[in-house]
């Protein structure tokens, strides 16, 4: 890859939804991407349509976790290596498959996974500003939300 001169015209993705992603493992592949040539990598999460082709609502906790293992490999990465994170809320899981958890029943998730972007984690000073910010007076994380 290093010598195809690939690296210098790309930055690889690397996406990944589940609420334990393996960092470590991560890591590991950011610093082979680096021993090719690549000076960049992006990482995608999710805040939404990640958790099955049937899914009406949206577990938060699933989605704020993803953030979170991001936030740690992000930690453990050479600061200059990371250009962003793609946070997708997928609608599908192919064309031909129906609608999974629409955007209005996922804004609540969209809010905490990118206030916990933004803060760097999730504390209770952020759930407390994501309820402000939605006028909801009880967030839940753990649970189905409606």
């Amino acid at each position: 890859l290093a010598e195809s001169g690939v690296p210098q015209l790309v930055q690889p993705m690397i996406w990944d939804y589940a609420a334990d992603l393996h960092v470590e493992g991560k890591v590991q592949l950011i610093e082979k991407y680096r021993r090719c040539g690549f000076s960049k990598v992006w990482f995608a999460s999710a805040f939404k349509g990640a958790t099955g082709a049937n899914q009406s609502l949206t577990l938060i906790g699933h989605h704020l976790q993803n953030q979170l293992e991001w936030l740690e490999v992000a930690s453990r990465t050479p600061p200059d290596v990371l250009e962003g994170i793609a946070l997708t809320g997928w609608q599908r899981y192919d064309h031909f498959s129906v609608l999974c958890e629409l955007l209005p029943v996922a804004i609540p998730s969209l809010a905490v996974c990118l206030q916990a972007l933004q803060n760097g984690g999730y504390s209770e000073k952020v759930k407390e500003n994501v309820e402000k910010l939605l006028g909801m007076p009880n967030l839940e994380i753990d649970t189905y939300m409606r």
